[in-house]
């Protein structure tokens, strides 16, 4: 199984690759206020996919704070829980007739 999925790993790779490779040509992004970047398109994707990239990341941030502070108090209760002594659970009453 990690065979195939390292073959295909090695197969989008190549793919990206031919792809950034044919996509050299300039391209021009027009921006706001008259002003504009003049790279290869290949460039110009990258530079949005890690635009992208990071604000996805500083969007998660929150949660994940969240969670790690979750993780830490439920770790502190389970031990708590853990140190303190099992009391055994009474039978339950017999039904009254």
């Amino acid at each position: 199984m990690r065979f195939i999925a390292w073959v295909i790993r090695v197969l989008v790779f190549v793919l990206l690759l031919v792809l950034a490779l044919e996509n050299t040509d300039p391209a021009t992004l027009h921006v706001l206020a008259g002003y504009s970047w003049q790279a290869p398109l290949i460039l110009i994707g990258l530079a949005f996919f890690v635009v992208g990239l990071l604000a996805g990341l500083l969007s998660a941030l929150p949660a994940m704070f969240r969670l790690r502070m979750e993780n830490g108090r439920l770790k502190r209760d389970l031990r708590t829980a853990k140190e303190a002594p099992a009391t055994p659970a009474e039978p339950p009453l017999p039904p009254l007739i």
